[in-house]
């Protein structure tokens, strides 16, 4: 089978695609026949050495795929060939809180990658996807949907009146949209492009506000809000952006701190004091947060946004794609 690994040093032209022999399932695991793939901002930092540069090579990346079940390994019962499913991220954090130990089983990151014709997973760490969506929406599920719905469904509660600020056009913040607007929730979106934003309305947004013609966007969120904030913040930024969504927030805010996309540095803390927010950063999910988010998107028939569908050999063309970020939505690969 064709597989890509990372050799012999870190970025897009050290991605090789290679002959490996077909794995064959052990117990309590099942053996995926590949049908789609999508992209994170993770893989691109994983292979261009940003994300973790002591990471041991050679090594298959990409977290984010769906595949057939083709064959089981002793004792699974949860699964039966010709089911499509997709791997959770964190193949052992199946339900409950975070730890150390179901962090470290990320894919893509050291563990098993997805870039492969063919993958073992655990079987415990797969889920069926909804029906109605192609096999390359699908594959947009596990990081950045699960991510979206973790910071404002199963952790930030959010409801009908709420309103939401997300940043930016990328995968998680056109799904925090969509769950916003599922949830009867307004959304003020922002982006450096006119043409995104206008994009952004058509999909359900309020509000757009073009960052770069309103450097001070934090306080034209507050005039938007009579003066308020918003209720919730899905901050992809980091510390380059935290300060103006700081500002953005309603006293008892929340902000879900999701990204570093502007880079690291130093942010002031007595917002955070002095307007009572909760900060909480927001690592993907659960498979029990994956497959209630596959129940609502299944139920309003929602479909994820994907901005192109590269062939599966294609790899290092969609990850200089994903580097332009002129992407609107979610980056994809498909078999043919």
């Amino acid at each position: 089978m064709k597989v890509y690994e990372l050799q012999g040093g870190f970025g897009i032209d050290s991605l090789a695609l290679v002959e490996r022999p077909m794995p064959r399932p052990a117990a309590g695991q099942v053996l995926l026949k590949m049908r789609a793939w999508s992209l994170n901002y993770r893989d691109l930092m994983l292979v261009n050495g940003s994300y973790n540069p002591n990471l041991r090579l050679p090594m298959t990346p990409l977290s984010d795929g769906v595949g057939e079940v083709v064959d089981v390994g002793q004792g699974v019962s949860r699964l039966k060939p010709g089911e499509r499913v997709a791997g959770i991220f964190m193949p052992k954090w199946l339900d409950g809180e975070l730890t150390e130990e179901r962090a470290k089983s990320a894919l893509g990151g050291g563990d098993t990658g997805m870039a492969a014709e063919y993958v073992v997973l655990d079987a415990e760490g797969v889920v069926p996807v909804p029906d109605h969506l192609t096999d390359e929406e699908a594959a947009t599920l596990p990081c950045a949907a699960v991510t979206a719905w973790h910071a404002l469904v199963a952790s930030g509660r959010v409801k009908a009146g709420d309103t939401v600020l997300t940043l930016g056009t990328g995968g998680v913040s056109l799904f925090a949209l969509q769950f916003a607007k599922l949830s009867g929730a307004r959304v003020i979106a922002t982006s450096s492009s006119d043409e995104k934003l206008a994009r952004a309305l058509d999909l359900g947004a309020s509000e757009g506000i073009n960052y770069k013609n309103t450097a001070e966007w934090g306080q034209f969120v507050r005039e938007l809000t009579d003066g308020v904030g918003v209720d919730h913040v899905v901050e992809v930024g980091g510390a380059g952006t935290l300060g103006q969504s700081l500002r953005a927030v309603r006293m008892g805010g929340r902000i879900s701190l999701i990204g570093v996309l502007s880079g690291g540095g130093q942010v002031d803390p007595t917002p955070i004091l002095m307007k009572n927010v909760c900060v909480q950063g927001i690592f993907v999910g659960s498979r029990a947060m994956f497959e209630a988010m596959n129940g609502a998107i299944a139920q309003h028939r929602m479909r994820p946004v994907v901005d192109r569908v590269f062939r599966f050999g294609e790899l290092p063309d969609a990850l200089r794609h994903m580097e332009r970020g002129a992407h609107f939505g979610k980056i994809a690969l498909a078999v043919s």
